[in-house]
């Protein structure tokens, strides 16, 4: 394991004065049967409550199974599927996997171009994060891809920490072509990591390995992904399934149902959950959408949980689309997403860090903005941000 390096004592004396303000953390399982694993002093974590999971756990109550049944997304062999109506992988993709493939080791070792203002310079982006953690209000940090600093509700959450160079094991797999936004060494204490599901550019072992604070974070995963880390040294670990909720100091995580797939090794497709999230403070309402493709499940979900007020979502990973559909969105798909979900701002992510797909990487903001414009959101509500930019959430009351 590398040993993380620490902040200056300046910056350190920044962040623990800042953090002094808010109590200290108090996890308690909602009664829709959230699972707490691992930790210590379970009385004082709510553990009494955890149970005993197993392959076939039902999900009452909602649009998406009925009480007394196993939900649609579970499978009888112990793998999960796409919510219903979802497009699907088909085989017809295999057939622009020759060519895609080569296409990507040729693009992997050009030089990729990067615009003037796409990057913030690191010392400005870490200048810029200190200014927004000291004071108290919510705020907004992209560190690249789908990773982001958000402070909601006191608490500061992490999401799908893809942090160092590989979207791959061992070194291996496509090469970030910026480096992450803020450095890891200069990133304040995190509460919560949330993390989407286990593909290699949203779960980075290697940023896991050099997180401090591990027995302070709570990590928030869809089914089956906790030990993952409970065998990385993380001892708050919660496994949610598609419509649980789980509370850290009144900020309410709640797992929904996206359009993806899972997979670490070649043996283990599925077997893991994958999902979104629903971030909820009494100010806020945040929905953070992992990695998915577009399907009818983001109207149900804005007709059961919107509206948001806010909504991170891919906009980037989409060519080819028979490849690709059933994964990634299109930006115009992404802004229709926002419409179903009922979101009054839209942040485009999954895009301008890494090269994982054929379309040239710096087209989704344009189009992005373009369906912003026409699907009728204002150019104030369509953001592209910098890596390293951190923007203020706040001065936009929740609108639930």
């Amino acid at each position: 394991m590398v040993t993380p390096k620490e902040p200056s004592r300046s910056r350190s004396a920044k962040f623990a004065s800042a953090r002094s303000r808010s109590a200290d953390l108090k996890h308690r399982l909602h009664k829709a049967g959230a699972k707490i694993a691992g930790a210590d002093a379970p009385d004082a974590h709510g553990a009494e409550h955890a149970h005993a999971h197993d392959h076939t756990r039902v999900m009452a109550g909602t649009a998406f199974g009925d009480e007394g049944t196993p939900p649609w997304h579970h499978m009888a062999d112990g793998t999960f599927r796409n919510p219903r109506g979802s497009p699907r992988r088909s085989l017809g993709r295999m057939k622009h996997a020759g060519p895609f493939f080569f296409e990507m080791l040729k693009r992997g070792a050009r030089k990729v171009e990067i615009p003037d203002g796409h990057v913030l310079p690191r010392d400005l982006a870490t200048r810029s994060l200190e200014a927004h953690f000291i004071e108290p209000d919510d705020f907004l940090t992209w560190l690249g891809h789908a990773a982001f600093l958000i402070r909601i509700g006191g608490l500061t959450v992490l999401t799908d920490p893809y942090l160092t160079s590989n979207a791959g094991p061992a070194g291996l797999g496509p090469k970030r072509f910026v480096k992450c936004g803020v450095p890891m060494s200069d990133l304040p204490r995190i509460d919560v990591l949330v993390v989407s599901h286990n593909h290699y550019d949203h779960l980075d072992e290697r940023a896991l390995a050099r997180l401090p604070h591990k027995s302070h974070v709570t990590v928030i995963v869809p089914l089956r992904l906790g030990d993952f880390f409970r065998e990385r040294g993380f001892s708050r670990v919660v496994e949610l399934d598609w419509h649980e909720t789980h509370e850290i100091d009144g900020v309410e995580f709640s797992a929904l149902p996206v359009v993806h797939w899972s997979r670490r090794s070649g043996f283990d497709t599925n077997k893991t959950l994958w999902a979104g999230f629903k971030i909820t403070s009494k100010d806020h309402n945040l929905f953070f959408g992992g990695d998915s493709g577009y399907g009818p499940v983001f109207k149900e979900i804005g007709d059961q949980y919107g509206p948001f007020d806010t909504a991170l979502l891919g906009i980037g990973a989409y060519e080819p689309r028979d490849m690709m559909k059933a994964s990634h969105a299109t930006p115009e798909e992404a802004v229709q997403m926002a419409v179903d979900i009922k979101a009054r701002r839209v942040v485009g992510m999954h895009w301008g860090t890494v090269l994982l797909t054929v379309e040239p990487p710096f087209e989704p903001p344009e189009r992005f903005r373009r369906a912003g414009d026409e699907l009728g959101f204002a150019r104030k509500d369509v953001w592209i941000m910098a890596i390293g930019e951190t923007r203020p959430l706040c001065g936009w009351p929740s609108n639930r």
